[in-house]
């Protein structure tokens, strides 16, 4: 019997670390990857709670909205496949996931499988640019080819990290072979260097309390996050980046930061593309007073402290949303891929039903107040 199974076991192995599809891997340029800002040393914390402080919150104006593209431009006919070049990174976190280079060098996070987070980024981060905030630019792609791809590249990635041979499988995976992976995300990050530290990562909610970026930027943000209902909000996953572009000399301080939410996946719910859960959630902890609190969530709250809003604030943000058309909210749910994934007969209904759950959520915000006026942090 122990025989038997391990001999199923190596089988099922075989299967999973092998492609799908024999195929030649296409020559290609290096991975080209944008290097961290980084501060070391004495000074390393001092000069990254300078960034957070100096950070700017938008990259847009706030009098207006333009929903952008649902899908990265390829620059190949619509009706293709189209294909990248996988990359033998070591796993990470526990969501099915890979990275693979496209022809000019650009390295993207794929994410597969029946997965909420796919749909649950891919609204999010379109409905943040559309309102002039920084977010990472993830789509849903009917389909992609992955040379060099495993069968199932993550649970491959650790299945060979445990007995230590992943390297064998080379940098770019398997050199004659090829595997198609069906309604996946395509994460491209947005294009500026993350601020890092030896000790940070990220940046966590509560210390918003020293920024210097305007009162009603920094409020509509916080406000955005509790629409959302983003719980799984610890310091990794959110970013602070240069726009200054690459790093010249170490520690060299930077001269325009920015913060964003990074990590999206954990939203309309809770917990992840949850109707029903979004629907019933309320956004204020008061909304006469405008306090604002996750502590309800998952995690309760994580690094999100309670907050006032100022009234400028949350006006920034009503008008934004109420901005969006139905048929806007629509189509970010749509070609998020919602209906497939919350219901197994898709329809109309459940589009309509999201729609009217989001128009919902925007007048929680629109009959709050009057809150108090802007002042600090």
């Amino acid at each position: 019997m122990a025989s038997l199974m391990l001999g199923l076991v190596t089988t099922l192995g075989v299967w999973m670390t092998a492609s799908g599809h024999a195929g030649v891997l296409p020559p290609g340029p290096a991975p080209r990857e944008t290097a961290d800002w980084r501060f070391t040393g004495a000074d390393a914390e001092a000069l990254r709670k300078d960034a957070l402080r100096r950070a700017i919150v938008r990259i847009a104006p706030a009098n207006h909205i333009s929903l952008p593209p649902a899908a990265p431009d390829a620059g190949v006919d619509a009706a293709a496949t189209p294909a990248c070049r996988y990359v033998n990174d070591s796993p990470s976190g526990t969501t099915p996931k890979f990275h693979c280079v496209f022809g000019e060098g650009d390295v993207v996070k794929v994410k597969y499988g029946r997965n909420a987070e796919i749909h649950a980024e891919a609204a999010a981060t379109r409905l943040l640019r559309a309102l002039g905030f920084a977010a990472d630019d993830v789509s849903i792609v009917r389909r992609l080819r992955c040379f060099g791809c495993p069968r199932l590249p993550f649970e491959s990635e650790i299945l060979l990290s445990v007995i230590g041979i992943r390297e064998r499988l080379g940098m770019y995976g398997h050199e004659t072979g090829y595997t198609d992976f069906d309604w996946i995300s395509v994460e491209r990050q947005f294009p500026a260097p993350a601020i890092v530290t030896d000790e940070h990562e990220g940046w966590a909610w509560w210390e918003l309390k020293d920024s210097g970026a305007p009162r009603a930027d920094l409020d509509a943000l916080r406000l955005l996050a509790a629409f959302l209902g983003h719980w799984d909000n610890k310091a990794e996953n959110q970013r602070l980046v240069c726009l200054d572009g690459p790093q010249v000399v170490p520690n060299q301080p930077c001269e325009k930061p920015l913060v964003m939410m990074q990590d999206l996946g954990a939203t309309f719910g809770p917990s992840k593309v949850n109707l029903a859960n979004w629907r019933q959630t309320p956004i204020w902890e008061d909304p006469g007073a405008c306090r604002l609190s996750m502590r309800m969530l998952p995690y309760h709250g994580a690094t999100f402290s309670e907050v006032f809003i100022s009234e400028d604030g949350r006006a920034q943000l009503a008008r934004q949303l109420a901005l969006l058309s139905d048929a806007d909210i629509r189509t970010i749910f749509a070609d998020a891929r919602f209906p497939q994934f919350y219901s197994p007969t898709p329809d109309d209904r459940d589009l309509a039903a999201w729609v009217d759950a989001f128009r919902a959520r925007v007048d929680q915000i629109v009959k709050a107040g009057p809150c108090p006026p802007t002042s600090s942090a």
